[in-house]
């Protein structure tokens, strides 16, 4: 988050400086000025994810940053969700109903909710995986099987999970675990993406005008 920069106590009497001075003082401060501002092709800053996830969700960095934060999430998991969910698809719809970027079900929205608009979207969706993840005590192997199957199956025996929660932690929580350990791929991630993600990348990549 920005702070603010801190107050400077100034006396109350005048502050003299001999011409020669003040013209070196303007130069030393006219430079390191320059020096910090920023170049017209500079790359916008973007969350810091793991370049392991899909071009699709790298589209979305700068603002899983900002959700992240908001919600004290990792930002790699929140990308985790995303990536397995939609591939970053913000019109995504599943048969059962979930909508958006975090698949989130009709019945956690307010009256009034655009349920496809992003902002709205990660807020109903990363607040559920903030609990999960807190019910799981900061396993987030178990944050993720809530996600998916409900916060009712985190303290249960994992062979009473469904096959599709059981096979969204199968390719979830390996994910994760190489985006936040600084792995440039992921066999995890390419297992996948060649058995569930490419339909869902290719749509989500039209819809985003990605070249």
């Amino acid at each position: 988050m920005e702070t603010a920069a801190p107050e400077i106590q100034q006396g109350g009497g005048c502050f003299f400086l001999p011409p020669l001075m003040v013209v070196l003082a303007s130069v030393l401060f006219g430079y390191f000025m320059w020096d910090k501002t920023p170049q017209a092709d500079s790359p916008p800053a973007t969350a810091n994810i793991s370049p392991i996830f899909q071009v699709e969700i790298q589209y979305w960095s700068g603002s899983i940053s900002r959700w992240a934060d908001a919600t004290g999430l990792d930002p790699n998991l929140v990308a985790t969700v995303m990536q397995i969910e939609s591939c970053g698809d913000p019109r995504a719809k599943s048969s059962a109903g979930a909508m958006g970027l975090f698949q989130v079900m009709p019945y956690h929205f307010s009256a009034g909710d655009d349920p496809y608009a992003p902002d709205i979207n990660a807020a109903r969706g990363l607040a559920y995986l903030a609990k999960s993840l807190q019910t799981a005590q900061g396993d987030s192997r178990l944050a993720l099987a809530g996600y998916n199957g409900g916060i009712g199956v985190i303290p249960r025996a994992e062979w009473t999970w469904s096959a599709q929660t059981q096979r969204y932690v199968q390719y979830g929580a390996p994910i994760y675990e190489d985006a936040r350990g600084g792995l440039s791929s992921s066999d995890a991630m390419n297992e996948w993406y060649e058995n569930y993600g490419a339909s869902l990348c290719k749509q989500a990549h039209q819809r985003l005008g990605l070249p």
